[in-house]
């Protein structure tokens, strides 16, 4: 039986028998089971080998699809963003409703919201009817999926095809995660810089908004994540990468030099293909010249800071 399909009907049935589906979205790929099956999601949790106390997010259809999933207080700045960006990557992390089971937020008060915007996916969601616990599509800590031949690399020997699914929904258009925002402190905060840059949540809320502080509480928040085997290095400049790529090179290492900064939407889509890459090549060290703090480089830089702080291997 075939792992991969793009059929969203046959997806939804396997969700619904408690099967565990990867998902496509605008950001990267989901490994989805149903938000309200505890059964369902411990076994997510288990063929990632993610710790039981890490928050998933709960993908929804819109925002019509919210009861029983968590509490939008339809004044407040959690109104204004999700009227403004939903359909899209931005999770609003909430007070949790009584559907989501306990194994997806790790026992806390709170959960990851999102409205995905991925026409495969937002058809599954209405075939169900329910919410989807879907973190990224791979094994916990290292490179994130942006293709379904990516899953299938990462997961496909973990996955039963006679109960579980690959929707293959083609590559991810944007690349890099949604981007988090804790509407349950005053003000916000950005938890993870993602899709929707930063400046762009500011705006919508006239400057209050603030940095993350305080506890791990959301998806991709830990210092070491989205790690390749090869080890990362972070230069501010081309010149500087250079310099150090040839040092490295003298060392006996195979060496690679990845510069994408003249074009950030181009290096969020690519940025976990080319990370993958390196390690299909071979590569011992990859140097990256960080984009500046703009726009998608919040995103990039986050990303990229915590695939180096991994160990290599």
């Amino acid at each position: 039986m075939d792992l991969i399909s793009d059929d969203a009907a046959l997806a939804a049935r396997r969700l619904r028998s408690g099967g565990v589906v990867a998902i496509p979205t605008e950001t990267v790929y989901g490994l989805a089971a149903c938000a309200d099956d505890p059964a369902a999601v411990r076994r997510m949790y288990a063929l990632k080998g993610r710790p039981a106390d890490h928050p998933s997010i709960v993908h929804v259809a819109d925002i019509d699809h919210l009861d029983g999933w968590a509490v939008l207080d339809a004044d407040g700045p959690a109104a204004v963003l999700a009227a403004a960006c939903w359909p899209g990557p931005l999770t609003l992390l909430l007070t949790r409703g009584p559907r989501v089971a306990d194994a997806v937020t790790g026992g806390r008060p709170t959960v990851g919201i999102r409205v995905p915007a991925h026409p495969l996916t937002t058809a599954v969601l209405r075939d169900l009817g329910r919410g989807l616990a879907a973190p990224s599509a791979n094994r916990f800590g290292r490179v994130s999926p942006t293709t379904a031949a990516h899953v299938v690399a990462d997961l496909g020997g973990l996955l039963d095809p006679t109960r579980d699914l690959v929707l293959d929904g083609g590559p991810c258009p944007v690349g890099v995660e949604s981007t988090i925002v804790d509407c349950t402190v005053d003000p916000p905060q950005v938890l993870r810089p993602g899709g929707i840059p930063t400046e762009d949540v500011a705006r919508l809320l006239d400057g209050a908004l603030a940095p993350a502080a305080g506890p791990s509480r959301a998806a991709g928040m830990l210092t070491s994540h989205y790690a390749p085997r090869c080890r990362i290095h972070l230069t501010d400049d081309r010149a500087a990468a250079e310099t150090l790529g040839r040092s490295l090179a003298t060392e006996g290492s195979s060496v690679r030099v990845l510069d994408r900064t003249d074009d950030l939407v181009a290096a969020a889509r690519a940025l976990y293909a080319d990370l993958r890459a390196a390690d299909d090549d071979r590569v011992d060290d990859l140097v990256v010249v960080l984009p500046g703090p703009r726009g998608l480089g919040h995103a990039l830089r986050d990303r990229l800071t915590k695939a180096a702080a991994a160990p290599a291997g």
